[in-house]
């Protein structure tokens, strides 16, 4: 009997001693179409001669030597199907994270054949597909999670859900049914680290404020940064002749563009979150992975978008966290010019300045009495500190740190974010 001629989805081989050849037949495939299936115990012209020397741990051997040969690891279906009384082995496999290597090498399939890949033919290949979407294929580190937070976001949003099948249908979970590393980012609880610093002067030499945001779903902890980052912005009233004019410490539209893109974009699969740091002229929003290899500058700056994480934009999106219009990079240019913008091979920092009139406004401060500035070093060295733990430490009665908190706000050296019982003190 004889089962054809090879194509490029179908590849045969005499026996598993050429396995090699067929998990680079397998990549090919699947770089080329999504998909293909190598046999065991065909002759090239498709002729039935079967697989010799079959084993117990035949079939084992064949899917063991496939995990080590392709990444990003792929679950291919493997069986022994018996055509007129010969037993062939046959494996197929389906994948959408291309481009596959074989053996840490790239092919694609032309007919029948498997071709080595060329920098230039990868790269290519890459623009068509778009960058690996690696952390949905990357395990979580912990696999007891929930989702809580994540489900009352789509509920919160009007966005129907099945209990049953959400981690699927959201893509958290690989084909061995383990959770990935994006089920991580959005669980209630992990140990992903979102910080934003704030710096005294306009280097990193004095840290005046570290707030970690992080250990629990992505989305919640970019909420607490953007709703931080709006409570410290200042106001500046200006009025000339009629017309009234609202100055901001910066353009927070443009911020939130930045920090979504850092936060969905970043390479996650390195676990090296984006953070926000602060200075005394600007902030600066850093990511890290630079540039998808898809991506030309001039296409960045235009707004065109290859995203690295695409299930978590797809999440993003659903959300309303982004709208995937691509207008947030021309936003910041438009404001800031691209120069806001250092991009290297392994990191993007959007740089932010703070307004210079308004800096100046705030600096011009009135001097301080000794009780202010014993409450002002108390607060530097813990926001968090209550009105009973001033009264503890000072042996200032309630009355007096009360008149001296209330002056510190109004000189504009502190200011209170969120509510008297679970908020904290911030330095201005």
């Amino acid at each position: 009997m004889n089962l054809g001629i090879e194509s490029e989805t179908i590849e045969f081989k005499k026996s598993t001693s050429e396995i090699n050849d067929g998990v680079v037949s397998l990549s090919a495939m699947l770089n080329k179409h999504g998909e293909g299936t190598v046999y065991f115990g065909i002759k090239n012209n498709g002729d039935i001669i079967g697989q010799k020397d079959l084993n117990e741990n035949t079939l084992r051997d064949v899917s063991r030597k496939i995990a080590e040969g392709i990444k990003p690891q792929i679950i291919p279906h493997i069986s022994l199907e018996l055509i007129q009384d010969k037993k062939i082995i046959k494996v197929f496999a389906k994948g959408n994270n291309v481009p596959y290597s074989a053996f840490g090498k790239y092919y694609s399939r032309s007919f029948d054949e498997d071709k080595q890949l060329s920098p230039e033919m990868l790269k290519a290949l890459i623009n068509r597909e778009g960058e690996p979407d690696y952390i949905i294929n990357k395990p979580a580190t912990n696999q007891n999670l929930t989702f809580k937070m994540l489900k009352g976001l789509y509920l919160s949003n009007d966005k129907k859900i099945n209990n049953d099948k959400f981690e699927e249908n959201l893509g958290l979970k690989m084909s061995d049914n383990k959770y990935n590393f994006m089920a991580e980012l959005l669980a209630d609880e992990n140990n992903i680290s979102i910080k934003v610093v704030t710096f005294a002067g306009t280097d990193k030499s004095v840290m005046l404020k570290r707030t970690d945001y992080g250990g629990k779903c992505l989305l919640l902890s970019i909420n607490n940064v953007l709703e931080y980052m709006e409570s410290i912005n200042e106001t500046k009233v200006n009025v000339n002749g009629i017309k009234r004019k609202e100055e901001k410490y910066f353009d927070f539209s443009s911020f939130k563009e930045a920090w979504l893109n850092a936060c969905v974009h970043t390479k996650w699969s390195e676990e090296i979150p984006p953070a926000v740091y602060i200075y005394d002229n600007r902030i600066e929003i850093v990511s890290n992975g630079g540039l998808p290899s898809a991506l030309t500058r001039e296409d960045f700056f235009a707004g065109v978008s290859k995203p690295i994480n695409k299930k978590l934009l797809k999440i993003f999106s659903d959300l309303d966290y982004i709208d995937q219009t691509g207008h947030g990079i021309p936003l910041i240019v438009k404001n800031y010019g691209e120069e806001a913008f250092y991009i290297s091979e392994h990191t993007i920092i959007v740089t932010i300045p703070l307004n210079k009139e308004l800096l100046v406004d705030i600096k011009e401060k009135q001097a301080l009495n000794k009780s202010e500035k014993e409450i002002l070093n108390l607060i530097k060295n813990n926001g968090n500190y209550r009105i009973v733990d001033f009264i503890n430490l000072t042996n200032h009665s309630e009355s007096y740190v009360n008149k001296i908190l209330s002056s510190l706000k109004r000189k504009k050296y502190i200011k209170r974010v969120g509510s008297n019982k679970n908020g904290y003190w911030s330095i201005m």
